[in-house]
């Protein structure tokens, strides 16, 4: 078994590479990722004997195989002996658990060159272990379902909220991982004393309506650390960075923790894992049991780490920056210590009215007009029950839903609009402001499409959806002027290095502008935003995002 580096060059195509491009749930590891995280650990692991290793979520087993195929170059002068060699790493050294019966035989096949590892096929013809699955086992677990009184499981799992219709029997697919499911298991693991725990977790499991997803891939990360080893590595969604359905707690104690001793994102879309979207892109990290400073935290686009610096992640006021360049920026905002806009922003569901409440087509007399996201449906005023007195005040709303893809050139937010009194809103958008004249809510929308303004967004945000807190670094200006970009960065001190870096990384944005009337032109018909009510195309527009 030729375990080298020149070996693993003449073996092209890799097949993994082909599997990882594929679509899945369980989205494997192609072996250049793999590299790459495991180039996050210090060389002295490779020519370790007496490490153990463990991948908790063995998929296409590129992890475990590219681990192997180090520890084969850097243990040669402790074991001159190529079987001698790769039979210590192997049963000694490598141990993994795969997230199904499926992905088992895959690892396997990678690392042992055969599903059943006491095949005369398999690396050491077969002599290595006594077992088929060698070190590389799938190990079945069950959900915790809550118990009604019928002693009927009801609900969602309490470990990782998969719906009760994942119960399907020990013969089909549960998602119920045992490393987070297992608790007998961990202590088992806890007892084995790994030095370095490493993988790609799953990332989420469906909930009971199909249309949402929880993300799971946090308790993999929680149970690692909870083992105590000497380092962790894992690549997981950025969208921890921040938000994400329960997350919150996760996001708090791993910002905190002093142990994260170096993060490596990667921003662009499809850039780690070709063909699968992953919104808000990956990122992988190293956890360092010895490590108690700042964070290396570098950028990575197209495989090459494009900046790099070392900061305190706490800096960041409950979230990850993940753009080195704009560190400088926040600190000259942040100094001049203006309130935020965040405290003026409405949060969801601004008159608890969603997009798919019903509305009337044509107003009746006392009516107020909803604006939806592609056209304007009518209310009597009295069933507005929050917040009515804001009808009668000039607003500024600002979609809930904008770009968030990880372009390089983006948008961050949709186009503002400054509408008269009279009107609501649908949960499309939140009220970003809300004034008393009709010049202050014309500059404020023309200053929520300044470049300054929107990267100052992006900071806070790495999916569509827009929440107040993601104006956090926003300042508070004056809005009886019109601020422009140029305005903007003279006042805060800006050089013309990061006045560029704003300039090339938000595209320009536009303002609707409704001063004269509560209906802005651009949702009724043969306006730039309209769509009859009850077609296919408004109804897509109108679907919320629930992955917050």
């Amino acid at each position: 078994m030729d375990l080298t580096r020149e070996g693993r060059k003449r073996r092209m195509p890799d097949v993994l590479d082909a599997i990882a491009a594929l679509s899945s749930d369980a989205v494997p590891t192609p072996p250049e990722l793999a590299r790459s995280m495991l180039d996050l650990l210090p060389e002295d692991v490779w020519s370790n004997p007496d490490l153990k290793w463990l991948d908790p979520a063995v998929k296409s087993g590129s992890i475990l195989r590219e681990i192997a195929s180090r520890l084969m170059v850097g243990l040669a002068d402790w074991e001159p002996d190529p079987h001698e060699r790769a039979q210590h790493i192997m049963t000694n050294m490598l141990h993994g658990l795969s997230i199904t019966k499926l992905h088992g035989e895959m690892g396997r096949r990678s690392v042992y060159r055969s599903k059943d590892a006491i095949s005369v096929k398999a690396v050491g013809r077969g002599e290595f272990f006594n077992d088929s699955q060698g070190n590389i086992q799938f190990v079945h677990a069950e959900h915790k379902f809550k118990k009604s009184r019928r002693e009927l499981d009801t609900g969602n799992c309490e470990i990782c909220g998969a719906p009760v219709g994942l119960d399907r029997g020990v013969d089909r697919e549960n998602y119920a991982y045992a490393f987070i499911h297992d608790k007998s298991l961990m202590e088992r693991l806890k007892g084995m004393k790994f030095d370095v725990i490493i993988g790609n977790p799953p990332y989420q499991v469906g909930l009971d309506d199909n249309t949402r997803s929880k993300p799971i891939y946090h308790r993999f990360v929680e149970n690692a650390i909870a083992l105590e080893s000497k380092y962790v590595a894992m690549i997981v969604p950025s969208r921890w960075f921040f938000g994400g359905l329960g997350l919150d707690d996760f996001r708090e104690r791993m910002i905190a923790d002093r142990r994260l001793s170096k993060i490596v994102d990667n921003p662009k879309l499809f850039d780690c894992f070709p063909g699968v979207e992953i919104k808000g892109g990956v990122n992988y990290f190293l956890w360092d049991r010895d490590h108690d400073a700042d964070c290396e935290f570098s950028t990575r686009i197209d495989g090459t780490v494009e900046s790099t610096t070392t900061r305190d992640l706490r800096e960041g006021q409950g979230v990850v920056v993940r753009d080195n360049n704009a560190i400088g920026i926040i600190e000259k905002v942040l100094l001049k210590r203006h309130p935020s806009v965040e405290g003026s922003c409405s949060a969801t569901l601004p008159f608890d009215i969603r997009d798919n409440h019903k509305t009337r087509e044509t107003a009746r007399e006392g009516d107020v007009p909803v604006i939806h996201g592609s056209h304007v449906g009518y209310l009597p005023r009295e069933a507005v029950n929050k917040n009515s007195a804001w009808i009668d005040e000039w607003k500024v709303l600002l979609p809930m839903a904008s770009d968030g893809h990880g372009r390089a050139v983006s948008y961050v937010l949709g186009e503002p609009i400054a509408v008269a009194p009279g009107s609501i809103c649908t949960l499309t958008y939140i009220v970003a402001g809300r004034f008393g004249t009709k010049d202050e809510a014309r500059n404020f929308a023309l200053y929520l499409t300044t470049k300054f303004v929107r990267f100052l967004t992006l900071q806070r945000k790495s999916t569509q959806h827009v929440t107040p807190d993601r104006l956090r670094f926003v300042p508070e200006m004056d809005m009886s002027r019109t601020w422009t970009d140029d305005d903007l960065y003279g006042y805060f001190g800006l050089t013309k290095t990061e006045s560029a870096y704003i300039e090339g990384t938000i595209h320009a944005r536009h303002a609707v502008l409704s001063l004269d009337s509560p209906v802005p032109s651009s949702h009724l018909p043969g306006g730039s935003k309209y769509k009859a009510p009850g077609s296919r195309v408004a109804a897509e527009e109108d679907v919320e995002e629930d992955d917050q």
